[in-house]
């Protein structure tokens, strides 16, 4: 039996493009909200919902962040599977969560509070933290969850 014809290869690649030197460091969420307001799409940010992660350090440094679902105008999906699997293979010590809502509508919905909840969970299980979720909206406003103490 000849496995290798049989078996595909997984690759995960991270490129890294910015040294560790030049890292953005996270501070409060005023800081977190400008790295967030600068990596959106301005053409889509009132026309459709994405979902979106920033990938941390031990230092608190953002090592990168990934797009992780775009939708419609009232949701998008968030996978937890997705969202570790890409913290576990960067060996991020910590996310930052955050997604638009085209409305405008700060207050977090039954459903971004319940898949905060689940990715807190899920975190604490593989020692990696949710630092905080914000919601983020076309008129340069934000919500964070561990601002309001929701998290």
């Amino acid at each position: 039996m000849e496995i290798p014809d049989k078996l595909t290869e997984i690759q995960v690649k991270y490129s890294r493009r910015v040294s560790a030197k030049q890292r953005i460091k996270v501070g409060g969420s005023r800081e977190v909200f400008k790295t967030l307001w600068s990596i959106w799409d301005m053409d889509t940010i009132a026309y459709q919902e994405a979902f979106v992660i920033l990938l941390l350090n031990r230092a608190n440094c953002i090592m990168g962040y990934r797009w992780i679902s775009t939708g419609g105008l009232s949701g998008t999906v968030v996978d937890a599977k997705h969202i570790f699997g890409l913290a576990l293979k960067c060996n991020a010590n910590s996310i930052i969560l955050a997604h638009n809502h085209p409305s405008g509508n700060l207050k977090p919905s039954r459903a971004d509070l319940d898949i905060t909840r689940k990715l807190k969970r899920g975190g604490e299980f593989l020692d990696i933290s949710i630092l905080d979720h914000f919601i983020i909206t076309p008129q340069k406003a934000y919500y964070s969850f561990a601002d309001e103490g929701v998290l």
